[in-house]
């Protein structure tokens, strides 16, 4: 049994109370371009250079480095000029805007939108709904219309779900054997990242984007270049509009912004679209049966609550999903990442 000496202080309570600390000392440094300062440099430079490149005071890029480093994102070396500070392989490879599998605009995301939701978390919790309204000002009521409430804030956000998946998207394509299907619908397919990742590891498929206008749009003038053939767009709602034929569809990170009618909606659209022995791909995080963890998914969820409408499943619950819009051959893989795959069978 625990003393009261014990459960004094617990390093646990301190850990958690410094999460949001922590995580505004990355993203600043990200925002202000300390790591991609020191890519480019190719030596390390002491605090005073680094500020005056980036326009900061002396006293506050030095306090910003030195947490840096104990958060192991850079490292120090001390000579007998003073402290030099260079990048970790961990900043080289997340932390720079240049790197292939760079998370700057997700955490930019995060930093600037996500986290004026989620100070109204107590607000969600009592009232069962996203926090858009309290946030921004806009309506709550349609989540992707407050999401995409302007041309910037879309931007930031198709940006930051290509860089999740140039980590996480051939994990999840990779889970199953996907060459049969060659006639591939990525449902809100956005920026176009996974459909990059599919026709890369599946050389004969063709990729279809089907999402709003607004957002095709987008993706043909930043992100997915005229050359990549395989990849082509459908404008349109799949909520209101009609879904095409294929032989494979792919909602990553779709089912998870709704609730269970409007998932059943959808998937009984697909169904009545899909070819038969084609099927669906769900990508999502997948709580335990038990919904005991993983940590990270429970935090996603809590996300759904402050900014959709929806909310993370177990791989049962999608199952049953599944189910009742027709689809069988119900197969779940665990990725051991963030994201994992759910295949179901016409």
């Amino acid at each position: 049994m625990c003393s009261t000496e014990d459960l004094d202080y617990p390093q646990i309570i301190v850990q958690y109370s410094n999460g949001f600390l922590v995580s505004k000392v990355m993203f600043t440094a990200c925002e202000l371009g300390v790591f991609d300062l020191l890519l480019e440099s190719g030596k390390p430079l002491s605090s005073d250079a680094i500020a005056a490149h980036l326009g900061a005071s002396t006293m506050g890029m030095k306090r910003l480095l030195d947490a840096c480093v104990g958060l192991k994102l850079l490292a120090v070396e001390m000579t007998q000029e003073g402290a030099l500070y260079k990048n970790t392989e961990i900043s080289d490879i997340y932390l720079t805007k240049s790197s292939p599998k760079s998370q700057y605009h997700i955490m930019m995301y995060y930093s600037n939108t996500v986290y004026l939701c989620w100070q109204y978390l107590a607000d969600a919790v009592r009232e069962g709904r996203n926090q858009y309204e309290r946030a921004f000002g806009v309506s709550s009521r349609d989540p992707f219309g407050a999401m995409y409430r302007s041309d910037e804030e879309m931007l930031k956000f198709m940006a930051g779900q290509n860089s999740v998946w140039s980590i996480c998207g051939r994990d999840v394509l990779a889970a199953f054997d996907l060459s049969p299907f060659t006639q591939i619908y990525d449902l809100g397919g956005g920026g176009g990242a996974l459909a990059q990742e599919c026709v890369s590891l599946y050389p004969n498929s063709t990729v279809t984007i089907y999402d709003l206008p607004k957002v095709v749009q987008v993706a043909k003038e930043q992100f997915v270049s005229p050359e990549e053939r395989q990849i082509t767009f459908h404008e349109g709602d799949f909520f209101n509009d009609s879904i095409p034929e294929a032989e494979l569809y792919i909602l990553s990170k779709i089912l998870h912004d709704w609730d269970d009618d409007k998932c059943r909606q959808l998937l009984a659209k697909v169904y009545e679209a899909c070819k038969p022995g084609g099927g669906v791909l769900l990508v999502e995080s997948l709580l335990n049966e038990d919904k005991s963890g993983p940590v990270e998914t429970q935090l996603y969820s809590m996300n759904m609550l402050v900014q959709t409408e929806g909310k993370e499943r177990t791989a049962a619950e999608y199952s049953k999903l599944l189910e009742a819009a027709g689809f069988g051959v119900i197969q779940v893989k665990r990725t051991g990442k963030l994201y994992d795959a759910v295949l179901g069978r016409k």
